[in-house]
């Protein structure tokens, strides 16, 4: 949870305790009043979604008021139509509220809104625009959108001019426009704002209780027992690496830890990470679906420049690689909304770094393991001393220099004489030197 929502939390909690106190004290305190706040922050995507479809059949179970706190552009690659039909047919009181501020909600994130019985800003915000629903295919036009919209807020029987949602809005002009109805910087004070209103639901006409007790005399009339909803650990993993930019960061990142180990004689931490990145790449693209043939050359380009390291060289292979690159990295997601667009930025910083790391490092680090490997060939046969006891393994001294040894049979201990009889990539086999007959 950001620092900008942790004012709201502590407002609520303080409010709570303070309606919680003299309610315990008081056995003539009316009911509680459920109230359970679900964050939406972000694009509205697959774990996001089925976190909020989850949180919302839990409310209505349980009778909760329900407060969406909004900070998103949309859904992505979601029904966002069908997720606002949903709210606006539950049975349940649905509030939404823009903020904190900065916070924006525009494509399936204002449907939330018309779709609620009472919608809230926080000065500051933004509301709109209403297009694109989907920010992965912001080209889809969903048909009877303004048609959709008009029937969710006759559900509520609400009214709004939503024509002025095709541009984005400030908190006064969604307040101007019907669109929002109460403007609040935080959760407690849009529940202290909206409390005796009527509202509607699925099921007809309810009258907002939502006051938070700051006096002995309103916990005895009633308390409000607030709820935070947020994702947990594992969704909000899978929803981090659902977006464009956390695919192209953590597919770069993962190739080059997979590449390193072609430098190194086994398979180590480098590797199995850049198999866990790799792997939570595959699962954002399962998600944020790029176009293929852009994310082919990102995977061309890539496997270009492996090949000129596997060649110990320079040359254009490498070019080529980069050149694939950079075009992948532009147009794998180059059709998507700007808010969930690879910031140029970062794609000319992949650029630069990728031909440092695969032109020179990878190439540089191989050929110097080549020429490692080379010296140690050039001493088998040759007698050294032990320097420390192997078992297997061990410092051995051969040639005027210290080497990483292992013992081919039992531990040798240190100080004995031993005869190099391979190498194991950077290790040298040995074994023990028989003493020389007087």
């Amino acid at each position: 949870m950001g620092p900008r929502r942790v004012f709201p939390l502590v407002v609520a909690l303080a409010g709570c305790l303070a309606a919680a106190g003299p309610a315990a004290a008081n056995a003539a305190a009316g009911p509680a009043t459920a109230v359970h706040v679900i964050e939406i922050e972000g694009p509205i995507d697959r774990p996001l979604l089925a976190f909020v479809e989850e949180r919302l059949t839990e409310a209505e179970r349980a009778g909760a008021v329900v407060v969406l706190q909004l900070d998103s552009p949309g859904a992505l690659g979601r029904d966002g139509v069908a997720l606002a039909v949903r709210v606006a047919n539950l049975d349940v009181p649905v509030l939404t509220w823009v903020g904190p501020a900065p916070a924006k909600a525009s494509g399936a994130g204002l449907l939330l809104m018309l779709a609620s019985s009472l919608a809230g800003v926080s000065p500051g915000s933004q509301t709109g625009p209403l297009t694109p629903v989907d920010v992965l295919h912001p080209d889809e036009r969903t048909r009877g959108l303004t048609e959709k919209a008009d029937e969710l807020l006759a559900a509520h029987g609400r009214r709004a001019d939503v024509g002025a949602a095709t541009r984005a809005l400030t908190a006064q002009q969604a307040l101007d426009a019907g669109i929002a109805r109460v403007a609040a910087p935080s959760v407690p004070i849009l529940l202290d704002r909206v409390d005796g209103m009527t509202v509607e639901t699925g099921s007809g006409p309810v009258v907002l209780r939502t006051r938070l007790a700051r006096t002995p005399a309103q916990a005895e009339e009633r308390t409000v027992a607030i709820r935070f909803e947020e994702p947990g650990l594992i969704t909000r993993i899978l929803h981090a690496v659902s977006t464009p930019t956390m695919v192209y960061v953590l597919l770069a990142l993962g190739l080059a830890a997979l590449a390193f180990e072609l430098t190194q004689p086994g398979f180590g931490f480098a590797g199995f990470s850049g198999i866990g990145l790799v792997a939570l790449a595959i699962y954002g693209v399962t998600v944020a679906t790029p176009w293929w043939p852009g994310f082919a050359l990102v995977l061309l380009g890539v496997g270009s420049m492996v090949l000129d390291v596997r060649l110990r060289s320079l040359s254009w292979p490498t070019w080529l690689g980069l050149i694939a690159f950079g075009a992948g990295s532009v147009l794998a997601y180059g059709g998507v909304d700007r808010s969930i667009r690879i910031s140029p930025w970062l794609i000319g910083g992949a650029l630069v770094a990728t031909t440092l790391y695969y032109g020179f490092g990878l190439t540089v680090a191989l050929q110097s393991r080549d020429r490692i490997v080379g010296t140690q060939r050039g001493l088998i046969g040759l007698v050294g001393e032990a320097r420390g006891r192997l078992a297997p393994d061990g410092p051995v001294f051969v040639k005027g220099a210290l080497w990483r040894g292992r013992s081919t049979g039992d531990p040798i201990e240190a100080g004995s004489a031993v005869r190099v009889r391979g190498v194991d990539g950077l290790i040298l086999r040995v074994e023990p030197e028989p003493p020389i007959a007087p």
